[in-house]
């Protein structure tokens, strides 16, 4: 599919595939758990992949593997250093899949899950194996599904591209289901004291958010949006670049709406565009370093030219 063609994209339409797929991702994304941990939970999340989305490399003991869950052509390969195993998507209930998983993987050698606990999704039971609402696997919106991830993710990791501080990579976080970008500086700050664990060990640091998510019952909004931990005083007044774009105080975001960044002229530049607003409010109220953003340089340029990269080592 085309960059430039972005799809519309309804709430109400994608909202009950969006918490299957929720659901069904945090199975292995409890994998990435046992993975060294980064400021921010960096080390969880799920790369967007030309199929769908899977785990960065798991090294353990006995077994090297990742797992994709291949959206576009419903299942879940598990692949391994001594071979692999495909567990299908289809109708059914969540518990049904975990149980199919668990068969799987340890045919391949590999242990269950740490945890069978189902994280940041309200009102869900307690466990993988308690949720056995039987569900539909629709293959129109899976499809719609990955293309938003996709297209938001290409979007983000340009933006991230000239920032020399710490960035995780571009990817799902598995609780929320929402595509982060997130840029860090060397400054600890507190977080709330009876926040969930997840969000006090993502708030040890300052840093800056920039994402896409498909909304939620309470607010209903699918496209991107941006904060700057801590929230700084003055972000009501401000210009975020984009049409559409707008300060909403009472959820502490900036939200930029899917059906108003498909209706700009260049899309994909326009999550860039918001994202240096975001950054720039971030240097403007919070005191955040300017020169942390290089320049913006096509690698084929750079790669050719010498002296430009010399010169743009100094800058």
């Amino acid at each position: 599919m085309p960059l430039h063609a972005w799809p519309v994209l309804v709430y109400e339409d994608l909202a009950p595939m969006v918490a299957y797929v929720n659901r069904l991702v945090q199975v292995a994304g409890k994998y990435t758990l046992d993975e060294p941990f980064e400021v921010g939970w960096g080390n969880i999340v799920l790369d967007v992949t030309p199929r769908g989305l899977r785990t960065p490399t798991l090294r353990k003991l006995d077994v090297t593997f990742t797992v994709h869950y291949r959206l576009l052509d419903g299942d879940v390969v598990i692949e391994t250093d001594s071979g692999s195993r495909t567990v299908p998507l289809s109708d059914g209930s969540l518990a049904s899949f975990y149980a199919s998983f668990c068969s799987a993987v340890g045919e391949l050698g590999i242990h269950r899950p740490g945890s069978s606990l189902i994280c940041e999704i309200p009102d869900a039971p307690a466990t993988f194996g308690e949720d056995r609402v039987e569900r539909h696997w629709d293959r129109e919106a899976a499809w719609l599904i990955w293309t938003a991830l996709n297209l938001a993710a290409a979007g983000l990791e340009a933006w991230q591209a000239p920032f020399q501080g710490h960035r995780p990579r571009v990817g799902v976080m598995w609780g929320g289901f929402d595509l982060s970008a997130t840029r860090y500086r060397a400054q600890p700050t507190v977080p709330p004291a009876h926040g969930p664990a997840f969000q006090q060990n993502a708030q040890v640091e300052a840093y800056v958010s920039v994402g896409f998510s498909f909304g939620s019952p309470e607010s209903p909004n699918v496209g991107m949006y941006a904060y700057i931990w801590p929230q700084p005083d003055g972000l009501e007044a401000r210009s975020w670049r984009v049409d559409g774009a707008a300060w909403h105080p009472d959820a502490g975001l900036v939200l930029l709406p899917w059906a108003a960044l498909r209706e700009t002229a260049d899309p994909h530049q326009a999550i860039v565009t918001f994202g240096d607003a975001v950054y720039d409010a971030a240097v403007e109220t919070a005191g955040w370093p300017s020169d942390l953003v290089g320049p913006r340089c096509d690698g084929w340029y750079m790669s050719r030219t010498p002296p430009f990269l010399v010169h743009a080592q100094h800058l």
